[in-house]
């Protein structure tokens, strides 16, 4: 699985950031997201740390699911 970060500026005073498939077509169902940083570092930062603990699940063999998967509302 190829993963990536994206951090996107919404509006004049914050930030998003997600986790998602490089091969997904579609960007609406990430495996992490995080909304209403304050900063595009900040963003950055909390998807990067996400990042590194789903690389960790994913060496152990674990499944990692979609938020959607998990908590049935669409992002």
């Amino acid at each position: 699985m190829n993963l990536r970060v994206r951090v996107v500026h919404c509006g004049d005073q914050r930030w998003y950031a997600d986790i998602d498939d490089a091969d997904d077509p579609q960007p609406d169902d990430p495996f992490w997201y995080v909304d209403h940083c304050r900063s595009q570092p900040q963003a950055l930062e909390s998807a990067c740390a996400e990042l590194r603990l789903l690389a960790g699940r994913m060496v152990r063999g674990d499944e990692i699911n979609r938020v959607l998967e998990v908590t049935g509302v669409p992002v």
